[in-house]
């Protein structure tokens, strides 16, 4: 049987790129102080149903299920830009 559950996405307004993965809407209570503080305020981004064997657009579904599970939050950080000179897309 595959594991499901719904989960909420949330941006921090003072890094960008940079995602947080709960289980539950408005709830951050797991997420350590000293990282909302990092990420400022949240902004929720969208919610979605995360079924294990899922391709994510960076990562398997199944690494944030397991975050989810065992630290009750998965945080998403920008991907790394390996050629030199390179900037984010806007």
């Amino acid at each position: 049987m595959n594991k499901k559950i719904n989960c909420f996405v949330y941006k921090g307004l003072k890094e960008p790129d940079t995602y947080l993965y709960v289980d539950r809407k408005d709830e951050c209570s797991k997420v350590p102080e000293e990282l909302l503080n990092m990420m400022g305020e949240l902004e929720l981004v969208m919610e979605l149903e995360l079924v294990q064997g899922r391709k994510l657009a960076r990562i398997e579904a199944d690494i944030v299920l397991k975050h989810i599970k065992e630290q009750g939050y998965y945080l998403q950080l920008p991907p790394k830009y390996s050629v030199p000179g390179a900037t984010p897309p806007n």
